[in-house]
């Protein structure tokens, strides 16, 4: 599969972003380019939505190829990179736009979590929402999305490379729900 260059483009502009940078109990001690984070191993602030359809399956997608950590991988939230001068709820409400073209739909917050991997150290804030209405996705960044049982999800990340980040978040919101 080739790169476009509207996703190397998109690839050069995301590493560039100014994104919170925090420590290891979420304080916030200013803003760093993302690539710095990342090269550094220093922690940010990300995003999860959990996107459900009214009959209760979840919205899984595939990360195109020009993303920097995961590419080409399967994703079972929506979300991203707190920015800088973002709270977790309108990064949450930005990057569900801004990826699956999903706007003006209540986000219910479920919790906040700290994910350590190198190349992605992440205080993560977990937040779900339900959604009928079609999905518009953005090209840059996701190739293809569906809805999906919550099982077959669970499923196929045994089988097929999905983020392990995001599944984090599934098995911590699953975990509490039962």
């Amino acid at each position: 599969m080739l790169i476009s260059q509207a996703e190397v483009a998109h690839r050069a502009a995301s590493d560039a972003e100014l994104i919170a940078w925090v420590d290891e109990q979420d304080t916030l001690l200013g803003a760093k380019p993302r690539i710095e984070l990342r090269e550094q191993g220093l922690i940010g602030r990300g995003t999860y939505i959990l996107l459900f359809n009214s009959a209760g399956e979840l919205c899984v997608h595939q990360r195109t190829l020009s993303k920097a950590i995961y590419p080409g991988y399967w994703d079972v939230a929506a979300g991203g990179m707190v920015a800088a001068q973002e709270s977790y709820e309108q990064s949450a409400a930005r990057e569900l736009e801004e990826e699956l073209g999903v706007s003006g739909v209540p986000l219910s917050f479920h919790e906040r979590f700290f994910f350590d991997q190198p190349g992605n150290r992440l205080w993560c804030a977990v937040f779900s929402a339900v959604w009928d209405g079609p999905l518009r996705l953005q090209p840059e960044e996701v190739s293809q999305a569906r809805f999906v049982p919550l099982a077959t999800a669970l499923e196929e990340s045994l089988r097929i490379a999905y983020c392990p980040d995001s599944l984090a978040a599934l098995n911590r919101f699953v975990d509490r729900r039962a």
